[in-house]
């Protein structure tokens, strides 16, 4: 998928980290990607740190458990035991990927998370996009970050990969210069700029924005003619869209 093809008259509907909300299902799980790929979600959004030891797991925050143990400053062992909340192990990218080769029609938009140095950031960004291709999903896979350190190194290591930047400290032209292929920005800086949308196409970017869960606010995106609206409630999302297009 290239920016150019992307149509900007229907939005496409992110599942924030997988479709959680759903019966049986919690955030980050490989539940919560099948429940997105059973609604036929466009995409679903997952978190990716790396451990001292190199092994990637799929988490949101950068400590984990009740023990609140740090991931990248963590063996595996230390960590591979701890439960999710629908009692799913913490799950490794590489069984995450496994399960998500099985969807029938997600994307799976990979967040390379925050760590505490450029090296380890390298890394773990490197070891994500060498699985991913090594298990012959990188047609399928869009990645994002906050790091500028991130984003380069995919534009680095995966030449064509989709890359957008989830901070808003560059503006959509010098998105484009660092040659990433989108933005993902927080919905309320498109309410501050919403010019920025058209920007962003006028450069040949893709627009997501996170993390859209008010029907107030959904409504809004999709008249602004944003790409992908990311979301805890992607079925009432989706709703959405189609009764806009009636």
């Amino acid at each position: 998928m290239t920016a150019a093809s992307v149509s900007h008259a229907q939005p496409k509907v992110v599942a924030h980290r997988g479709y959680w909300k759903a019966e049986g299902s919690a955030q980050n799980s490989i539940t919560a990607i099948r429940k997105a790929d059973a609604i036929n979600a466009f995409g679903s959004e997952i978190d990716v740190l790396q451990t001292k030891d190199g092994v990637l797991v799929v988490n949101h925050d950068a400590h984990v458990g009740p023990d609140k143990i740090l991931i990248e400053g963590a063996d595996y062992k230390q960590i591979k035991d701890i439960k999710l909340s629908n009692g799913e192990t913490l799950p490794t990218l590489k069984n995450y990927l496994k399960a998500f080769k099985k969807c029938r029609n997600v994307t799976l938009v990979l967040e390379i998370k925050e760590h505490s140095t450029d090296e380890k950031m390298v890394r773990a960004t490197r070891d994500i996009i060498a699985m991913v291709e090594k298990m012959g999903l990188a047609d399928r896979v869009m990645y994002i970050s906050f790091m500028p350190t991130i984003c380069d190194e995919v534009v680095r290591c995966a030449p064509g990969a989709e890359i957008a930047y989830l901070s808003n400290r560059m503006t959509p032209k010098q998105v484009k210069e660092r040659g990433y292929t989108g933005v993902d920005f927080h919905y309320s800086q498109f309410q501050k700029n919403p010019r920025w949308v058209k920007e962003c196409h006028d450069l040949g970017l893709n627009v997501n924005v996170w993390t859209v869960n008010k029907d107030e606010v959904i409504k809004e995106m999709i008249g602004l003619g944003v790409d992908y609206i990311t979301t805890d409630e992607p079925e009432r999302v989706q709703q959405l869209i189609k009764n806009s297009c009636k």
